[in-house]
This record gives structure tokens, C-alpha cells and sequence, in this order.
């Protein structure tokens, strides 16, 4: 039950009869905090500025929007044959290495079709979801503590190749607690050979779901919703009613870490790394 309190204070009544162009010469200080985002370094460094998103995504997009970041949109035709059999104890290395690998495709691509136009800043993300391989059993000779001292294996999750292969993704992901996993890197120029830098980074969030049983599934995979994103479910859709609760980025699980973007791009500037200096 909620409850309301009208209060009869004189000066909420004069706040409330001030004509409208008094409040947008003079807006309250709870408006004016949210334009602060818009005075990070990164943000006025990007005003004018050639970005590219090596990304079809436009979830992507949208969430680059949110603080006004509006890329021209140039797909990477990188065939992402990356082999997860060299990532199974670094699995968080291999969303990275795809994004890299993206962004390198994309920036070469742009520089070779006009070099007198190349771009300022390319974008390249990558998204996995990390499904804890079982904990290995005892052998014959082994002791318990060799055991429990094996690092943990994942597989690497990306989008599912059929409603089958989302069904076998949702219901490994049943009842457990999973990894989303966004590699992130921007490729910038530079003078020095070979005209490019690369800065990486990852974001994970754990997600939490529910005990979901084979109806449940059965029923969201024939809504269609959740076949084009890694791990076969949307958070922001009805992919949210399979999930208990997530530790982290909400937007990391959408498919952008945008608050880390943020704060990484501020870094590499204050440290006059050279981005988006040319």
C-alpha cells in the first residue's frame, strides 16, 4: 500500500506556480546532475568525431545512444573462427580476441577503401555467455584436494545455431548461475606502424536462473524471442521471466557495458594515451 503527503508549505505552493520559462532558464538542481555525463572527457572528445560500430546490433546502438554516441554502423565480416578449445581455462580471453579481431577487419577495411577518410574511433564488441563445465569427479590414485584444486572449465556460449541448439543452451542454463561475458575494444590511429592501436577490456555478469522446466522453455523458444542473442534469451524481453536476478551490468547482458565503456575511454584519455588525438 502506498501512501501519499500533500504538503501545505508556502514555498512548495510558489515552487509549483512558477511559469515554465523561469524553470528552464533556471532548472532545479536535480535536472542539471543529469547533464553532468555529458562533460566526461571521453563524451566531449567524441563530439565531431569519425566512430564507427563494428556491430549490426542494434541493441548496441541504442545503448550508445543513451549518452549520445551515434556511429555510423559498418558491420565486421570477421568469420569468428576462433578455436574455444584454446580458451577453456581463459575463457573471458575469447570474447576479447573476437572483438579485437572485428575491429582490426573493420578499421583495415575502412583505411584501404579511403585512406584521407579513416575513422577516428572504431567500436567492436563481442558477447558470450559461460556455462560452468560439471566439477571433475575423483579418479583412481587422486586425492580429494587434487580435485577440488582443478580450475574450472566453461563452455563458450554465443548465439544459437537452431531451436534445438536454444533449447540445449536453456536448459544447461536451468538452475545454475552463468556468466555474461562482453570483450570490448577500440581501435584508434596512430603514427607509428601500423597505424592503429587496440585497447581492450571485459565486463561479466552473473546471471541467476530459475529451476525452468521443459514446458517453460518449450513455450519461450516458440515466441521466437532470444535465437539471435548469446545464450538464447533477452533479458529485456520475455527472456527475464527464465532469470532469478543478475550481479552486475544489466546493459553488459544486453550486449554493452556502456558504464565501463565510459570510464575506460576517460582513463585511456587522462593517461593521453593518444586516443582520439589525430
Amino acid at each position: 500500500m502506498f501512501s501519499y503527503f500533500l504538503s501545505n508549505n508556502n514555498n512548495t505552493k510558489q515552487e509549483e506556480e512558477k511559469p515554465l520559462k523561469t524553470l528552464l532558464d533556471n532548472p532545479p538542481a536535480a535536472a542539471k546532475k543529469q547533464i553532468l555525463p555529458f562533460r566526461l572527457p571521453s563524451l566531449d572528445k567524441l563530439k565531431d568525431k569519425h566512430v564507427i560500430l563494428a556491430s549490426a546490433s542494434p541493441r548496441r546502438l541504442d545503448i550508445l545512444a543513451q549518452v549520445g554516441i551515434h556511429p555510423r554502423v559498418i558491420p565486421s565480416t570477421f568469420e569468428e573462427t576462433l578455436s574455444k578449445d584454446d580458451y577453456l581455462h581463459n575463457p573471458h580471453a575469447y570474447p576479447i580476441n573476437t572483438a579485437t579481431e572485428k575491429g582490426k577487419e573493420v578499421y583495415e577495411r575502412l583505411v584501404l577503401e579511403d585512406d584521407k577518410n579513416s575513422p577516428d574511433l572504431v567500436i567492436s564488441a563481442d558477447t558470450v555467455v559461460l556455462v560452468p563445465d560439471d566439477a571433475p569427479s575423483l579418479s583412481k590414485g587422486q586425492s580429494y584436494d587434487e580435485v577440488i584444486n582443478q580450475p574450472l572449465t566453461y563452455s563458450i556460449c554465443e548465439k544459437p545455431k537452431d531451436a534445438d541448439d536454444q533449447y540445449r543452451m536453456l536448459a544447461d542454463a536451468s538452475g545454475r548461475e552463468l556468466q555474461v561475458v562482453t570483450g570490448v575494444c577500440i581501435t584508434y590511429p596512430i603514427l607509428q606502424s601500423p597505424g592503429y592501436a587496440q585497447k581492450t577490456f571485459a565486463n561479466m555478469t552473473k546471471v541467476h536462473f530459475f529451476d525452468n522446466d521443459h514446458d517453460v522453455i518449450e513455450k519461450y523458444i516458440e515466441t521466437g524471442e532470444g535465437i539471435d542473442r548469446a545464450g538464447g534469451f533477452a533479458l529485456q524481453g520475455l527472456g527475464s521471466l527464465l532469470i532469478q536476478g543478475i550481479e552486475g551490468d544489466y546493459n553488459n547482458v544486453v550486449g554493452f557495458p556502456l558504464s565501463e565503456f565510459i570510464r575506460f575511454l576517460d582513463t585511456l584519455i587522462e593517461n593521453d594515451d593518444g586516443v582520439l588525438d589525430l
